[in-house]
């Protein structure tokens, strides 16, 4: 029995060939059913990542996040979260590998690099909450931090909404310089801007940001609209934070898995009694959503494994239309299962090592 992988010229070959834009709402038309199936008690179990806490190349983490799909598979993701690396180590601030098994045999069936698939389907989240609890006639995005994940942020959006004007802030002038070239396919108005100046305009803003424990927020609440949507993905610490209390306060807070939120997404500023909603209910029942669409609303988006799983599944159902993938022997399967050594062949030797 063998393994797919997916590599990353694989992974480079799948986006190439079907197109961002399609991969990017294959993506997010799945996650919304399998958030309907989740909410009407269908949609597997998912529970809560955990992992470690790190303190080299800047405090970060490496977790593990699992979902299970009974009788059918286990999805597994491990991430780190290294905000030194890009400086540091020319390397993405988020890398990850997601593996996938049979749940009746265990085996593993499938292995692939997790750093685009992460990127996407947080982007297809936000696309999903966005659609669901911004103003309908949001056409202002405003992203603060410029980094990739603002990248499928940006993109996720321009596939649910008509956006006129793009404003970005980072506090590293690297990262937001390079950003208009970066989304340049979406072929948007990007412009930089102050911080203040980005959320007073946006209809929809994006904290994409590695700020620091204890450091936020990253924005002021001054002069924002009425209306303002949030999608908040950059918490992921115990203590790391990037909105403002009071606008947390007054909004209507949805999350994707609360259990998480109030441990280390903006929640944890609040506590479980300001969650107005889960995402899969508002996506079983999305006129639970409507009042919402004209007040403040915020998405704290941590991003769980069911959304891993997912998209999982969107990549190798186009690696199999594609034909790309590597199939490889990673499990050992003897001839006889109770035997735990493989057979000697001619020429093998037993070397013994006598005491005294």
């Amino acid at each position: 029995m063998t393994t797919v992988v997916l590599d990353a010229r694989d992974i480079a070959r799948i986006i190439g060939t079907i197109g961002r834009n399609e991969v990017m709402d294959r993506v997010t038309d799945r996650l919304l059913v399998a958030l309907r199936a989740l909410a009407n008690g269908e949609g597997g179990i998912t529970p809560a990542r955990d992992g470690f806490i790190r303190e080299a190349n800047g405090q970060g983490c490496l977790e593990w996040m699992p979902h299970h799909e009974p009788g059918k598979s286990v999805t597994l993701k491990t991430v780190a979260y290294s905000p030194g690396n890009p400086e540091h180590c020319s390397l993405p601030t988020i890398l990850g590998t997601v593996a996938r098994f049979d749940d009746v045999t265990g085996r593993l069936v499938a292995l692939a690099d997790g750093v685009v698939l992460t990127a996407i389907r947080t982007g297809a989240a936000s696309a999903v909450a966005s659609r669901l609890l911004a103003h309908p006639d949001s056409s202002v995005v405003g992203l603060i931090g410029t980094g990739a994940q603002a990248v499928t942020q940006l993109h996720g959006l321009s596939r649910v909404f008509d956006i006129s004007k793009v404003l970005v802030h980072d506090i590293d002038p690297r990262h937001v310089a390079g950003f208009p070239q970066r989304v340049e396919f979406l072929g948007l108005d990007v412009q930089i801007a102050p911080a203040a100046e980005v959320v007073a305009a946006a209809d929809i803003l994006c904290t994409a940001t590695s700020v620091e424990v204890g450091a936020g927020p990253v924005f002021q609440d001054a002069g924002v609209r009425e209306h303002l949507h949030v999608n908040a993905i950059g918490a992921d610490l115990p203590g790391k934070t990037e909105l403002p209390k009071d606008l947390l306060e007054r909004a209507f807070i949805c999350t994707d898995h609360i259990e998480q939120a109030l441990r280390e997404g903006e929640c944890q500023q609040l506590g479980a009694d300001a969650v107005g909603a889960h995402l899969a209910d508002l996506c079983a029942k999305p006129e639970l959503a409507q009042p919402h669409r004209t007040r403040t609303s915020v998405f704290d988006s941590t991003g769980f494994a069911l959304e891993d799983h997912v998209a999982m599944d969107v990549l190798l159902e186009l690696a199999t239309e594609l034909g790309l993938g590597t199939t490889i022997d990673i499990e050992y399967h003897p001839a006889d299962a109770l035997e735990v050594y493989p057979p000697l062949q001619a020429g093998d030797r037993l070397v013994g090592i006598t005491a005294g």
